[in-house]
């Protein structure tokens, strides 16, 4: 965090051909808010390596190598430190934290508690839903229309057909003048209304680091504006997502997702949708289930419930990565003891669709010579480097893809694939009594394959800043080919066409949208 700050003030110091001092005071009347930025210490001499290092934000544990994404300074590594070293001691103590800062301490503890709960942040009524759109809000989970009713909230059966009062949050409500029927009873009885449910990881929960944040040659701020909604939301844009987004995209690219196909299908699934990801996560998601779904058996309509975690089983920024892989038997009992929670949780009908793992090969074919948003005003940090760099602090997202080492990257997709066989089976061989349960590979190949038919490179598929992630086209590609496999294979999971769509729509245009 440090390098890219410093990297980010050091660069635009160079583009507008100012002093240190002031590109600083550029990127402060960038960011919303006051937030300090230490400008004292920073040297055309020093780059970004050694001001870090000097300010202890950096380590080098014993033993273990210096970590640089930079290379080293033309004058000696210890006389430069040393001369910044002293620097720091004179202007600063206990710049040991970025949580220290007073105006993100509160900002860092309501993260913490939206990470630890995976739950809303505000939720006054205690459903599970939300009025607030990020801290876990209706970014993450369909919007709460009453936050003083507990049973009042997206997805449930309506209650007395919605007579009085919208009881699922989905808009429709009421009588008909006409007949005396009401709406709800009308449009959406025997429609097969279902939601959808997300238990994924970073990839899920559409992990995002705008790059317009660390190249000058476009920086503004603008580029800032979304800086607060993206810290309260873990810098994931689940709104954006393909399985649960519903917004137009703001980063690249364009929304499509499961939600807004199952939507358009059946006007009564309006804001059914939970979005149970989190970054980080692994296969053994028995915890995150019990937790944070909301789902209520007797009350709830049925769910499709996408199972995704695509790659963090075999992801890790070990040095012996593949020894804390995770092992076809781990998965196994991880995903069947998640599968049995879910029987116990999801009304009857609902559907489970396990998606196997990705083969990462593809990060490092396709980034690692390229150059990466901090190197191209200087054409000096390549992927490779980034990789690199990742690897020696230990916090790579996966050593075991994000390598020079092609045998290394070969075992880990080799992995990869037998866990994806373990899902396999299991959605050949395992039975539950209120979910039929399906298997899919990730559509990596199909993707890029569509990609390229419209005139794209591979590279646009991956997240600019980490090289890692999917973008927000590989997302949105993604969710086509899901949709048109479901239609061919499963048919019964999405449920039939809603023949009163239109009707709906222009009952709510009649009225204002309302």
């Amino acid at each position: 965090g440090c390098v890219l700050v410093v990297s980010v003030i050091e660069q635009l110091a160079q583009w507008h051909n100012s002093t240190v001092k002031a590109a600083a005071e550029r990127l402060c009347n960038y960011i919303p808010g006051k937030y300090q930025i230490i400008h004292h210490i920073i040297d055309r001499e020093m780059n970004a390596d050694v001001v870090c290092h000097s300010l202890k934000l950096c380590k080098q544990d014993p033993g273990q190598p210096l970590c640089h994404l930079y290379p080293p300074p033309k004058v000696s590594w210890f006389s430069t430190f040393f001369q910044s070293y002293r620097l720091w001691k004179k202007s600063f103590t206990g710049f040991s934290s970025i949580c220290a800062f007073p105006l993100l301490a509160n900002l860092c503890e309501k993260i913490k508690y939206v990470i630890r709960n995976k739950l809303p942040f505000e939720d006054f009524d205690g459903d599970k839903f939300s009025t607030f759109p990020t801290l876990r809000g209706y970014h993450w989970r369909g919007r709460d229309c009453n936050d003083k009713n507990t049973t009042v909230y997206p997805g449930r059966r309506p209650d007395n057909w919605d007579v009085k009062s919208d009881s699922n949050c989905n808009g429709i409500w009421g009588v008909d003048p006409k007949d005396g029927i009401p709406y709800e009873e009308k449009f959406c009885k025997g429609a097969d209304s279902q939601g959808v449910v997300l238990l994924g990881d970073s990839a899920g929960a559409h992990f995002h680091i705008p790059p317009e944040w660390m190249t000058v040659m476009q920086m503004s701020a603008k580029s800032f504006a979304n800086l607060p909604m993206a810290f309260t939301n873990e810098l994931d844009w689940p709104q954006f997502s393909e399985i649960t987004g519903f917004l137009n995209s703001t980063i690249g690219g364009w929304t499509d997702s499961l939600y807004l196909r199952l939507r358009r299908r059946n006007r009564c699934n309006h804001r059914d949708f939970q979005n149970i990801s989190q970054n980080g996560t692994r296969g053994r998601l028995t915890q995150e289930i019990r937790g944070g779904l909301a789902r209520n058996q007797l009350l709830d309509n049925p769910a499709i419930v996408v199972y995704a975690t695509i790659g963090n089983d075999v992801c890790n920024g070990n040095r012996d990565t593949l020894a804390h892989m995770t092992t076809p038997k781990e998965m196994l009992s991880n995903v069947v003891q998640a599968l049995r929670y879910l029987d116990s949780r999801l009304p009857n009908g609902s559907h489970v669709i396990l998606t196997g793992l990705v083969d990462g090969r593809f990060l490092w074919d396709n980034l690692h010579d390229r150059y990466h948003p901090l190197g191209q005003l200087n054409r000096d940090v390549t992927y490779s480097q980034l990789y690199s760099f990742l690897d020696c602090l230990q916090v790579s997202p996966c050593s075991g893809w994000l390598t020079p080492n092609e045998t290394l990257r070969n075992l880990t997709s080799e992995r990869a694939l037998q866990l994806s066989n373990v899902l396999k089976e299991i959605a050949r061989s395992e039975k539950f009594a209120n979910f039929d349960i399906f298997y899919m590979d990730f559509p990596l190949r199909q993707t890029a394959e569509e990609w390229h038919k419209m005139g794209g490179e591979p590279w646009q598929l991956i997240e600019p800043v980490d090289g890692f992630h999917p973008s927000q086209i590989a997302a949105a590609l993604g969710t086509s080919i899901t949709w048109q496999k479901a239609l061919h294979e499963w048919p019964q999971v999405l449920g039939k066409e809603n023949p009163f769509n239109d009707q709906i729509e222009a009952i709510f245009k009649d009225q204002g949208g309302h």
